[in-house]
């Protein structure tokens, strides 16, 4: 018994641990341990903060959901233009004889493929240029027509898309394949590009869709977009779609249930959702009412209540987030409080079993004694 009043007395045993104490963390009288990083307690109203940084605008109401109405022609598409000419022909050689009606009829011309130029027009015999840049077709066959009246019997023009490079969407990143879709009539719009494109590579729920337009990037996650049909915007010449692939994840460590990095989908979790998946606090060693995440938050999210603030090169804020499992309100935070990726979860251990373990290193050393001392009697 004199090794465990030894023990007691000199109080210089060094337990191992799977992490700190609650008390081992810097409070915030105690700002110079901290060194630059932010002690904030989780309650309603950091929540609410928090989830309004994230908020992220849905694709119908950055591009809205109007789609493109008339087909409309750009420089680089190639043009078919076919002039029909009442007989007699004055200008055009248009006219033949029906065998079987012994009758003269009408006879199509057709112009050679006709590309749309860098200054958006194209060149018709007798017309001369014609503006197609931003025009459909329609409005391209009637100025053909006006400009060929008075030197054209009665012409009829009909102007064809063969090709269109100029109405194009592109969809790249991890997709099957990364291909240039064509814009039609129809009005193409978001899922259809991505089938096009044979579809994603990953998983719908870990792979986020990304639309350039104009200057605009906006992204969402793909589960969303198949779950609301709102989301599934018209397409608009030039569009750039980006399928990436987001393995979100978060870390958890100390009084859990599992201590690895867990993955979530890119829809996003809760803080409530990230703790059960991490197999919750473990009874016997967890004090509840220290629970911390740690993560980087910019800097214009709040008032950070250490100053001066320490701001890493990229304008982020190290941030430690305390959350009280022993207040039943916090339950509440704890289920809208968003998860980002690479968060930490640190669970601290409870006093009880700090002293736990010290007991069992007090008896894990008398035991072998008292076996051996049997042996020798």
């Amino acid at each position: 018994m004199s090794l465990i009043g030894t023990a007691f007395l000199g109080g210089c045993v060094d337990l191992a641990s799977s992490g700190f104490l609650r008390s081992a963390l810097p409070t915030e009288k105690k700002e110079p341990g901290l060194e630059g990083m932010q002690l904030v307690d989780l309650t309603d109203a950091v929540a609410r903060k928090v989830m309004a940084a994230k908020t992220k605008v849905l694709f119908s109401e950055a591009f809205g959901n109007t789609p493109v109405k008339v087909e409309r022609v750009g420089p680089g598409d190639v043009l078919e233009v076919n002039i029909w000419e009442a007989p007699p022909a004055t200008l055009f050689n248009s006219t033949a004889i029906d065998p079987k009606l012994g009758a003269v009829t009408s006879k199509v011309t057709i112009i050679p493929d006709q590309v749309v130029s860098n200054d958006g027009t194209i060149l018709v015999p007798f017309a001369g240029p014609i503006r197609c840049d931003g025009r459909s077709l329609a409005e391209i066959e009637g100025e053909i027509a006006d400009k060929l009246k008075g030197k054209a019997n009665q012409p009829q023009v009909l102007v064809r898309l063969v090709a269109n490079y100029s109405s194009k969407v592109t969809i790249v990143g991890e997709v099957a394949r990364s291909t240039l879709m064509p814009l039609t009539p129809r009005g193409e719009r978001l899922l259809d590009a991505i089938a096009a494109a044979g579809g994603v590579k990953q998983p719908i729920n870990k792979t986020t869709i990304q639309i350039s337009r104009n200057r605009n990037v906006f992204s969402m996650p793909l589960e969303s977009i198949v779950k609301d049909p709102r989301q599934n915007i018209p397409l608009y010449p030039g569009d750039v779609i980006t399928a990436l692939y987001q393995p979100f994840s978060f870390t958890a460590f100390g009084a859990t249930g599992k201590n690895e990095e867990i993955p979530f989908e890119t829809q996003g979790i809760t803080l409530a959702q990230g703790l059960a998946r991490a197999g919750g606090l473990l009874d016997q060693r967890a004090d509840a009412s220290a629970v911390f995440l740690f993560r980087f938050e910019p800097l214009e999210l709040m008032t950070w209540p250490h100053q001066p603030v320490m701001v890493t090169l990229d304008g982020r804020v190290p941030v430690i987030y305390r959350v009280d499992l022993k207040n039943p309100a916090t339950f509440f935070v704890a289920q809208n409080f968003p998860m980002n990726d690479k968060d930490l979860i640190y669970v601290a251990n409870a006093s009880a079993a700090e002293l736990q373990k010290f007991l069992n290193l007090v008896f894990s050393m008398i035991y072998p004694i008292a076996a051996t001392r049997t042996v020798f009697q």
